[in-house]
């Protein structure tokens, strides 16, 4: 598989300073800094920042990487994309389509990382038997041969201090897209963080 442009390929989107503010392609990080390797990203470690790995039940195949940070939640993903077209204007139509298709309301809005999505999303009945919403941010970014995208929930959907933390946790990001051909949108290999040798 190619990574050539397909006919009618979009724009690559995104902040203009992706490559010095982030999200970082591997040749942009700065080499010295302490990243956890989780393959696919690497992640920078901070003061309250958890990590959890999403494993797919069939597989066992890690496919996102949890992150709790300044009571929110931020779900990552990187995948395999064209070195000259973007593939997140069109996975905004599907995820715009899928929440619509489970009852929930999306719109589109410029946010601090480009355009994204603020979806209501309806979720299961509680113990009490209260039907819910949950507020979720979908931000994405078009790099060199890779997309990186992101699911925020808790506090950084509608509060501006916790939203700029989350936000700037995920320009801190690495992702390794690696030089091994890939079809666009196929998710990047993730795997665990492997334990730091005691010193």
């Amino acid at each position: 598989m190619s990574d050539e442009t397909p006919i009618g390929a979009t724009r690559k989107a995104g902040p203009i300073d992706r490559a010095t503010t982030g999200p970082f392609d591997e040749a942009e990080a700065n080499p010295v800094r302490p990243y956890i390797d989780l393959g696919g990203i690497k992640i920078l470690p901070r003061e309250g920042l958890n990590l959890r790995l999403e494993v797919e039940e069939q597989t066992k195949r890690i496919v996102a990487v949890g992150l709790d940070y300044a009571d929110s939640s931020l779900q990552v993903q990187p995948f395999a994309a064209p070195r000259t077209a973007g593939l997140w204007d069109e996975t905004r139509d599907q995820i715009r389509d899928q929440v619509r298709q489970q009852g929930g309301r999306v719109e589109e809005r410029e946010g601090p990382l480009g355009p994204e999505l603020l979806a209501e999303v309806p979720v299961a009945a509680d113990a009490d038997g209260a039907a819910g919403k949950r507020l979720a941010r979908f931000v994405g970014v078009d790099g060199p041969r890779w997309f990186l995208r992101g699911v925020i929930g808790g506090a950084a959907t509608s509060d501006v201090e916790a939203a700029a933390q989350v936000e700037d946790l995920f320009r801190s990001i690495v992702v390794v897209r690696g030089a091994s051909p890939m079809p666009p949108r196929d998710l990047i290999p993730l795997r665990m963080p492997s334990t730091p040798g005691s010193a």
